[in-house]
């Protein structure tokens, strides 16, 4: 078959390495350019040093529309101001890994809307689709620890969430609270109650469970963070995003487990396990992990990914794959890090 030709803007950064790392061997696909105004001229192994002696692609700064998709990779509000001064041929597929087109005020785009491209929410639509919006990592993860129960309508009004994420889940572009000295060995909570992915954790929840969000003059946000207490933590590990999750809940423990079961028999990614689960069964992979667990009246949910792929760049490949009618798991038989 034909390949597919893929361009990447923004390729020098965490998602975008990730994405170079995963498409160099996709057997569909021919990368055309990966751009990076700041690194032209250099070999991509000159910055993802890991990549001498797997490609000897070079960045460039040219920009052309002759591609079959293009994967922006650049910081919130950098996509937008891109397509801006950029127009793209109407055959060019996007998908987006900012969080410029998640929510639904802000999805439209050449007269066309942007689909949410949670694969487990909306596979029909994505596979009809032009312009994808990928999810954000922490959305991800806690969206696909509470879909099942939305689905048959039975999330409570108080969801509480404790998730710990890795330091690359911050960027590359180095801060006070990524450096080593004081990342390691230490944890600290940021964006308590606050956090940008409830907006689009809550647009997916309402997808499902029609009421979930009330109607009233607050923001978004705050309807969000009224139904979802959510407090994120920045861990002293690289990558990754574990969450704990618990709600009240009617449902026995095999009840629950029947319901994620059920529900994610389709998904090749998304599986639930009956044993507790931990991190480096996902690092490295485009897997999502569940466990569950009933104590009295709550129920426990506990969710593994890893940020850089199910949470960014591997999601952005499956939802490539779906795009051009692939197998979603073409190119993402990737092996976790056992030890």
């Amino acid at each position: 078959m034909e390949k597919i030709k893929v361009a990447i803007i923004g390729s020098a950064g965490y998602t975008g390495g990730e994405l170079l790392r995963i498409l160099i061997y996709h057997p569909a696909v021919d990368i055309v350019f990966a751009n990076s105004a700041s690194n032209a001229g250099k070999k991509v192994y000159d910055v993802h040093n890991d990549l001498f002696g797997d490609t000897e692609l070079g960045f460039s700064s040219d920009f052309h529309s002759d591609i079959d998709v293009l994967f922006l990779c650049v910081g919130h509000g950098d996509a937008r101001k891109f397509l801006e001064a950029n127009p793209i041929g109407s055959s060019v597929k996007i998908i987006d890994l900012s969080q410029d087109y998640r929510l639904k005020a802000n999805v439209s785009y050449q007269g066309k809307d942007f689909v949410y491209g949670l694969p487990e929410l909306n596979k029909s639509s994505i596979e009809k689709a032009q312009y994808i919006a990928n999810p954000g990592c922490f959305a991800t993860n806690i969206q696909l620890a509470l879909l099942p129960l939305a689905s048959k309508g039975v999330l409570p009004n108080e969801i509480h969430v404790n998730a710990t994420t890795g330091s690359t889940g911050a960027g590359q572009k180095p801060g006070a609270t990524t450096h080593f000295s004081w990342r390691n060995n230490n944890l600290s909570a940021y964006k308590s109650f606050e956090h940008q992915h409830l907006q689009e954790i809550s647009e997916s929840l309402e997808q499902l469970q029609t009421g979930f969000l009330t109607s009233s003059e607050k923001t978004l946000l705050e309807r969000a963070a009224e139904k979802i207490h959510f407090v994120p933590q920045r861990g002293d590990f690289a990558r990754g995003i574990f969450s704990a999750i618990y709600v009240e809940s009617d449902l026995s423990e095999g009840e629950a487990y029947e319901l994620y079961e059920s529900f994610y028999a389709t998904a090749p990614f998304t599986w639930v396990s009956k044993s507790n689960i931990d991190l480096k069964q996902v690092v490295n992979t485009n897997k999502a992990i569940i466990h569950l667990e009933k104590h009295g009246n709550q129920l426990l949910i506990l969710t593994a990914i890893d940020n850089l792929l199910k949470g960014a760049s591997g999601q952005a490949v499956q939802n490539m794959n779906l795009l051009f009618g692939l197998d979603e798991r073409t190119g993402l038989n990737l092996k976790s890090v056992g030890f």
